[in-house]
């Protein structure tokens, strides 16, 4: 009497779209049997796909022969049809040798084959080779589809934080805003764009804030994904290029925004780039914790504490064998009387407002000329572009010259449409004297501000007039860059001590010429 094992596999897909049972082919394997006499000795229900033989209970039924052979006589692997065995072809020859080897032989109750006739081996070819087609077939029309849906402007698979997906009566589905999801990472996009906190930090904010919580990889996908400003991303296939499309969705951020964040990205990004940020560790007593640089050796200046006889003492020091330290009261303090020069007496400030819109007028006066310029830049770029494509789809420029050529003008074209963006956005919302007036007010007595605010606001203020990190030599503070707007000040200050005689004609000339990109309304 012959022994056999019923193997019945059915995947979750099958089971829902093509009302495969597996109750249905117990059934049908048990009446075979029945009617030849056959013993069954295993059953094996299998819910997994067929593309491979990485299954959890194929494994488990090839694990029971591991020390041998079946047995002497030939074990029967019953099964309905081929495809429920597999449905790759090469794996599917490759495992058959494999059970014959067991001396186990396979065989389709429907699609009944002698495997030691050679001709029925094409015929299993066929069995095998036909489902395999049509998962291929089925894969490719899902991938046509898809495409065709991102190139209408559609969000293709679960919404990321902020949307939710959703359907209309009819049964359209679409993506919507979620809140306060959305409102968070609103605020998220326009912290991370300041530059002041790390990245870390405004996730830490966010997730107290109501609503779900994002992870660190999470919360830093979310920062560079472009359908937050209503785009999607149709990527390379075949011939087609990667392109940018304009999504159905309703955006929550501006595309100016958008590349402020992934500008401030890119320069953390970068070592040789000194920006504020660090860890905030201690933050109340070390404000300054990774804003300074050693003057020795240049690395950061971390802070930490020693324990004396009587009490601790509190240091900013250098992380390396260079040695320099400084009392992390004193340094606190130098740097409040260091923000001092910036502040000025609420009476200059009509004075201050009348020569720093001269100057603003005076300085602007090339930015028409500069627009023009990049807007022919960007012309050109494209047109290189677009000609390289030409000769690369005639076969006269190789493919590996053609991404290198349009890789390296590709780098160009995206600063200069940022840029000529944000000359565009200032020249449109150009509403100079009232962001002076904000900006003067919260200068006013930047200092005592400074003493008041919070460690968090402390940094912003930091950051705010110093772009990049500062260098401490024990005495005073050194820095390559100062905002231009606080810098400024500082020379109109200067100016006016020295020659407080002059005529108003005379005081109101050119001093300390500021750029558009320098005005920042601050609040705290």
């Amino acid at each position: 009497m012959q022994i056999a094992d019923l193997y019945i596999r059915v995947s979750t897909d099958e089971q829902a779209d093509k009302g495969y049972s597996q109750r249905d082919q117990e059934e049908r394997l048990r009446k075979h049997c029945a009617t030849l006499n056959i013993t069954i000795e295993r059953i094996i229900y299998e819910d997994h796909s067929a593309k491979t033989f990485d299954r959890p209970e194929w494994q488990k039924y090839l694990f029971a022969f591991r020390r041998g052979k079946a047995g002497k006589d030939v074990r029967l692997l019953l099964f309905t049809k081929w495809d429920r065995f597999s449905r790759n072809t090469s794996e599917a020859y490759q495992m058959i040798s494999r059970l014959t080897k067991l001396n186990i032989s396979p065989q389709a109750i429907e699609q009944p084959l002698d495997l030691r006739v050679p001709e029925n081996k094409l015929l299993l070819a066929i069995y095998l080779s036909t489902p395999e087609v049509e998962n291929d077939r089925r894969a490719l029309n899902v991938t046509y589809g898809m495409r065709r849906a991102i190139k209408e402007g559609r969000m293709m698979g679960t919404a990321p934080y902020g949307y939710i997906n959703k359907c209309t009566e009819d049964g359209r589905k679409y993506v919507a805003v979620k809140e306060p999801e959305a409102t968070n990472i609103i605020w998220a996009f326009k912290e991370v764009a300041k530059g002041h906190l790390p990245s870390a930090k405004v996730r830490d904010l966010m997730n107290k804030r109501p609503g779900r919580k994002l992870t660190r990889n999470s919360f830093l996908d979310a920062l560079r994904n472009i359908v937050y400003c209503g785009n999607v991303i149709l990527k390379a296939y075949n011939d087609e290029e990667e392109r940018i499309i304009k999504g159905k969705h309703e955006a929550l951020i501006s595309e100016e925004l958008f590349m402020k964040v992934q500008n401030v990205l890119r320069k953390k990004s970068n070592k040789d780039v000194f920006l504020p940020g660090g860890r905030i560790i201690n933050e109340d007593r070390y404000p300054l914790r990774g804003l300074l640089l050693c003057p020795t050796c240049g690395k950061n200046l971390t802070a930490s504490s020693a324990k004396g006889r009587s009490k601790h003492y509190y240091y900013y020091h250098c992380s390396t064998d260079c040695g320099f330290r400084h009392n992390s009261e004193i340094v606190n303090e130098l740097f409040e009387a260091e923000l001092s020069k910036f502040e000025f007496i609420p009476a200059f400030e009509k004075l201050l407002k009348t020569i720093l819109v001269k100057n603003f007028s005076t300085a602007t006066n090339g930015l028409d000329d500069e627009r023009k310029w990049m807007t022919e830049r960007v012309s050109k770029i494209e047109q290189k572009i677009a000609k390289a494509r030409d000769l690369y789809l005639e076969d006269r420029l190789d493919e590996d010259d053609f991404r290198e050529v349009k890789k390296k003008n590709k780098e160009e074209l995206d600063r200069l449409i940022f840029k000529l963006n944000a000359l565009k956005e200032n020249k449109k919302n150009n509403n100079v004297e009232h962001k002076l007036g904000e900006a003067l007010k919260a200068v006013t007595n930047i200092s005592e501000r400074y003493k008041k605010a919070s460690s968090i606001d402390k940094r912003a203020i930091i950051g705010l007039i110093y772009p990049e990190k500062l260098t401490f030599n024990g005495e005073y503070f050194q820095t390559t860059k100062i905002n231009s707007f606080a810098e400024s000040i500082f020379l109109i200050k200067k100016e006016l001590g020295n020659k407080k005689n002059r005529q108003r004609s005379e005081k109101t000339s050119n001093v300390g010429f500021v750029t558009s990109t320098g005005f920042k309304p601050v609040t705290f």
